[in-house]
């Protein structure tokens, strides 16, 4: 690992100009069933193909890609099972329990049915077809 050289006092890091998160790319292993999933599961709306290999859903203000490995990096993909990712999807309480009713009839395994959680959270977990772990919750 690289150690990066030390700041010198009051020096301000510009890392201090990120206000955000603009997209997350979720390296996957299989395109065309994570793409089925995403669009015809989960009901997101292509924003834009790159690429067969890069595909884009735009999300509040984020944009979620998906992406064969390779563009930037050759990193070996992650063994089947193992989740290389989590993400959580925000929604209204009442949405939760819906959201898990659509996803017990198109068959998907709920990790966690809706769970009340202690620090105020309406939780449900699921696994998307390359096992990346994926929440829906609402804050309650």
């Amino acid at each position: 690992m690289n150690k990066a050289p030390k700041k010198s006092m009051g020096t301000v890091s510009a890392f201090k100009a990120i206000k955000a998160i603009d997209y997350t790319v979720i390296l996957v292993r299989e395109m065309r069933a994570m793409r089925a999933f995403y669009e015809d599961t989960l009901g997101f709306t292509l924003s834009r193909e790159l690429s067969p290999n890069w595909i884009e859903y735009k999300i509040g203000n984020n944009i979620l890609a998906l992406s064969k490995p390779g563009l930037t990096a050759n990193d070996v993909p992650l063994p089947n099972g193992s989740a290389a990712i989590q993400l959580a999807f925000l929604v209204s309480p009442s949405e939760v329990d819906q959201c898990a009713s659509e996803l017990v009839e198109q068959g998907i395994d709920l990790v966690s049915p809706p769970t009340n959680r202690d620090f105020g959270h309406r939780t449900l977990f699921f696994r998307d077809p390359d096992g990346n772990l994926l929440e829906i919750y609402a804050e309650v």
